[in-house]
């Protein structure tokens, strides 16, 4: 027999001795408590969910209760969803999000958010739900054989952060529960330089570091092993200018001005299921200008005069194009670079770092912090400062030599200060002496001897 939608019910011995029936004491006041339940619609799998939630005073409650979590007061037909239908709703209602952005949101919805907090009706979602599922994915951390890291807890964090803001835009709920989680702490990794110390360690153990940056040593050995390949321009490029690797793939000739010496950053090319697609750059700060020193700009001059002509003689089209004259492939860039870094025999870095590596060989070569973030195409300098920078060792040598003198020119001040006082306390007491040996032979000069009583001859 299906149970009505609102029901009394208790749990006093009385019930089990009617055998399993009504209580015979339900119709009297004040005994048992309201409970009322509601079919949710079924999810993608076609399971049907039943919610029942009970312990209220009165039947009125119940009501109310029940109405509003079918969302009676909010939006009809939608407030009984389920915070994995709400998150397939609020997937399809960002419709700006770029494809790498919504690739991620969707992977961390289907993979995370919906395997634990899927059928659970959005409205009856709180802190320690969510904080249940984030502590059920720690503790399968360890059976997995790529644990997730903290920036991984974190990103999932702001999605559902993120989808739970908009159902309170449109009236759904009315907190966050996702604002109050606590997740496993982590630093984010910083960049370390590929000292002699650490190269040695690496070749010893293997062991590297999550993000290097090469030298300006072990990047000029580098682009003078890829000096010759169809692709040194470009990883000159991002070696001196910090470009993402889609941000140099997607240059085009146009965009160039040689006579100026400037490059304008208005495209990007990114890998979306197989196909290679022109979009536009990462933020609204990415598009910039760069300016090119005299180097990179005569070896794109050379790139220039050994391109086919369109017909207003120069060339037309992609900087680095393949042979279809498209743009090339961010993971063909990618690939070619990791095996000219292993021919060179040079220690590992990511393509990427060599952006981090510009950003430090930028400021060892003196340039101000907001020139490093206008030619990385960052919004904030904070950004510039705490993620895209390292300390080289020129840098640290120079700060440490820096440091170093201004103590000793600390330490000799004050050493002079101390002599200085030394000799004048030295004088203070010479003068007190020679001052206290006069007023002692004055005294001496006033005061006569003692002489013997004269005896009588009597």
């Amino acid at each position: 027999m299906r149970r009505a939608a609102v029901y009394k019910r208790c749990g006093c011995k009385t019930r089990s001795e009617a055998g399993g029936g009504r209580c015979p004491r339900l119709g009297e006041r004040g005994h048992g408590s309201w409970y009322f339940s509601l079919e949710l619609p079924c999810g993608r799998d076609g399971r049907r969910h039943r919610v029942r939630r009970g312990g209220l005073r009165s039947r009125a409650a119940a009501e109310q209760a029940r109405a509003y979590l079918l969302g009676a007061d909010v939006v009809p037909g939608r407030g009984a969803v389920t915070v994995g239908q709400w998150l397939d709703i609020w997937l399809e209602m960002r419709q700006s999000l770029s494809f790498n952005t919504r690739r991620l949101y969707t992977q961390q919805v289907n993979d995370y958010l919906k395997p634990c907090l899927g059928s659970v009706p959005l409205r009856s979602l709180t802190v320690a739900r969510v904080q249940a599922m984030f502590v059920g994915l720690v503790r399968a951390n360890a059976t997995r054989q790529r644990p997730l890291s903290p920036a991984t807890f974190v990103r999932i964090r702001g999605t559902l952060h993120a989808a739970l803001n908009g159902a309170i835009r449109v009236g759904l709920i009315e907190r966050n529960p996702a604002h109050l989680v606590e997740l496993p702490s982590g630093r984010r990794p910083r960049a370390v330089v590929w000292t002699d110390a650490r190269v040695a360690h690496w070749r010893a153990t293997g062991e590297r570091p999550p993000v290097a940056v090469w030298t300006a040593k072990q990047t000029a050995e580098f682009l003078e092993h890829a000096r010759g390949h169809p692709l040194y321009v470009l990883y000159l490029a991002v070696a001196l200018l910090g470009l993402r690797r889609g941000e140099v793939a997607g240059l085009r000739w146009c965009d160039l001005d040689l006579d100026a010496g400037v490059v304008q950053v208005s495209h990007q090319v990114q890998d979306r299921g197989g196909r290679t697609v022109v979009c536009p750059p990462k933020t609204e700060a990415s598009v910039r200008t760069v300016a090119l020193d005299h180097g990179l700009a005569a070896a794109l001059r050379v790139l220039r005069s050994q391109r086919r002509h369109g017909d207003g003689g120069g060339p037309v089209g992609f900087l680095f194009a393949n042979r279809d004259g498209g743009p090339l492939s961010p993971g063909y860039v990618t690939h070619t670079f990791t095996r000219l870094l292993v021919e060179a025999g040079l220690p590992p870095v990511r393509l990427h770092d060599l952006r981090h590596g510009a950003a430090s060989l930028s400021l060892a070569a003196g340039n101000d912090l907001k020139v490093v973030q206008a030619m990385l195409g960052h919004s904030s300098i904070v950004l510039t400062a705490d993620t895209y920078t390292s300390v080289l060792p020129c840098l640290a040598h120079r700060a440490a030599e820096a440091t170093a003198a201004l103590v000793l020119e600390a330490a000799r001040d004050t050493a002079i200060a101390l002599r200085e006082r030394g000799r004048r306390e030295q004088r203070r007491r010479g003068k007190g002496r020679r001052s206290r040996g006069r007023v002692a032979k004055k005294q001496h000069r006033r005061v006569r001897p003692h002489s013997a009583p004269r005896r009588s001859h009597s």
